[in-house]
């Protein structure tokens, strides 16, 4: 039994048509019914007849008229990044790493979804089930639960030397062995949580986000003149800077075989201590170990003759020693006559406003009256020394405390000493083959680090954590230090050929390749969205292959 489509009189018709045979053996066939003409025939009207044919059959479930689509998942995102996490080897590195026959979950599988979830739409581990939902990640658990994510960051943490190594061993090939200039630089991740646990990392201090005191704790990076991290360090929230600077340096020794490191760092890691640990350690396997870090050169009194002794070149450029190593100066005019305006503008203000004071208090000896409480030469002092430290002038604007009357002292000397150090960039380097030129502009590239920070903060969001067992604050920072690895990688991908397109624009637009499900009777479709040229691009400019 068959249906039969015939045409008569210009219209169409739908028949149920019977074949058989007759009494000659020949094929022949009748009309069993006519249900209508083609044009006025529709869901609704045939619906009834096919379930009641199935239901005499014996069938159940979907009919060959129901169509069920499921929500479309985004795909070609976590696609991309998939593949880059391939090609890197990360899968296999953390595989081997975290292998536990006890364990039945794909731990992988699920630090690669916290991993991807920080690059696409960074949320908490149960907005990360929840983004889970929307798109659709290759080579992932049918199941995963919020308690399957927090035993994955466990599992981290119970093997954090075994996998960071493996880590670094899958990003030697992209650092140079014979000279690797590294960068490393620190800033501080805000942290929610009142409790108070044992060796907590949520310490008290001055947090570069709020420019306040804020619970926290301290991320280190260490990248690469390209602009590739190569690991990263978590230290409590009121440890010193200068505190770090060595364990990283040994941590770079171990896991990279560079025979030659030049590290270049911020002002903030400089102390005469870790001047003589650098030294030590550059004579340390054979290895040579060369530094490049800035100077706060106002903490230190006896640069001032150094600085009044010097002769710059035309670049601005000026060399002379400090604590036994070259120390190289460079000299912008401009930023120091705007440095030094500013503050002796802002000095002007401070003593208009001790003027004022004096001036009130004159006019009351005077006999003058006033509305209100009667100024004081103690009132006077307190205001006006409160506003001398809020603008961090103290050096500058002293005001005696031991006068009957209210009054202050500029100090000229001292402004003509800060002033010395205005628009001054003061590097101190063990590196002999650099001229003055090429230290500054290695010191300058510390600027990839800065904007990595900013990434992190940002598009990654590492801020604020909300876990308070030191452990998983770690795992949290491993996790978003292997998404910006990746990001990194992206950038360094897409510049290399040209691309203007930055790795969230990318993502966003990759984003938009979905993946579709639709279920017909007992059978199951999939498909991609078809592909824009624009993202097609971009597979290209990443060196991917096309979803397929």
């Amino acid at each position: 039994m068959y249906t039969k489509i015939t045409t008569s009189g210009g219209r169409r018709y739908l028949q149920l048509v019977e074949g058989f045979r007759d009494e000659d053996g020949k094929v022949r066939h009748r009309v069993i019914a006519n249900l209508g003409r083609i044009d006025e025939l529709t869901p609704r009207k045939l619906d009834p007849l096919i379930s009641g044919l199935n239901r005499a059959l014996g069938r159940a479930g979907n009919t060959a008229s129901e169509v069920i689509f499921d929500s479309a998942r985004a795909h070609g995102d976590v696609f991309a990044l998939h593949e880059i996490w391939k090609q890197l080897g990360f899968d296999r590195a953390l595989a081997r790493s975290l292998r536990d026959g006890r364990r039945k979950t794909d731990v992988e599988a699920l630090v690669r979804a916290m991993v991807f979830n920080r690059l696409c739409a960074p949320d908490s581990k149960l907005g990360c089930l929840r983004w889970l939902d929307t798109v659709a990640m290759p080579a992932m658990p049918e199941t995963v639960t919020h308690q399957h994510l927090l035993r994955a960051m466990d599992a981290l943490m119970d093997h954090a030397d075994v996998v960071e190594d493996a880590l670094a061993k899958q990003m030697r090939p992209l650092v140079d062995h014979d000279l690797a200039v590294v960068f490393y630089d620190l800033t501080t991740v805000r942290i929610h949580g009142e409790a108070k646990l044992e060796d907590d990392l949520r310490g008290f201090g001055m947090n570069k986000e709020t420019g306040g005191i804020a619970r926290q704790f301290v991320l280190g990076v260490v990248q690469t003149a390209e602009g590739l991290p190569l690991l990263h360090t978590v230290h409590p929230g009121n440890m010193a800077e200068t505190k770090t600077l060595q364990g990283m340096l040994e941590t770079v020794l171990k896991r990279f075989p560079v025979q030659r490191v030049v590290l270049v760092a911020d002002r903030g890691l400089l102390s005469m201590d870790n001047i003589g640990e650098l030294t030590a350690l550059a004579d340390r396997d054979g290895r040579k170990l060369e530094f490049i870090l800035a100077v706060p050169a106002r903490r230190y009194a006896e640069l001032a003759e150094t600085f009044q002794s010097l002769a710059f070149d035309a670049d601005g450029l000026a060399e002379s020693t400090f604590a036994g190593h070259r120390l190289i100066i460079a000299h912008d005019p401009l930023r120091a006559a705007e440095q030094s305006d500013r503050r002796r503008a802002r000095i002007r203000e401070l003593e208009e406003m001790g003027d004022r004071l004096a001036g009130k208090l004159d006019g009351q000896d005077a006999g003058e009256t006033a509305r209100g409480r009667r100024a004081s030469d103690r009132g006077s002092y307190s205001r006006f020394t409160r506003a001398v430290a809020e603008a961090e002038l103290t050096r500058f604007i002293k005001p005696d405390l031991q006068a009957d009357l209210f009054s202050w002292t500029v100090d000229e000397a001292a402004i003509a000493r800060a002033e010395l150090f205005d628009g001054k960039l003061a590097l101190l380097t063990n590196v002999a083959g650099n001229t003055p030129a090429e230290a500054v502009a290695r010191y300058k590239s510390l600027a990839y680090i800065e904007r990595g920070f900013r990434v992190l903060k940002s598009d990654i969001e590492i801020a604020p954590v909300h876990h308070r067992l030191p452990d998983r604050i770690r795992a949290h920072a491993l996790i978003c230090f292997l998404a910006l690895v990746l990001y990194r990688v992206m950038r360094m991908r897409l510049k290399a050929k040209g691309h203007s397109a930055s790795p969230r624009t990318a993502l966003d637009l990759l984003a938009r390749i979905q993946k579709h499900t639709t279920h017909i009777g007992d059978q199951t479709f999939t498909g991609l969205s078809r592909s824009m040229p624009e993202q097609l691009d971009l597979f290209d400019a990443l060196g991917l292959p096309k979803p397929d």
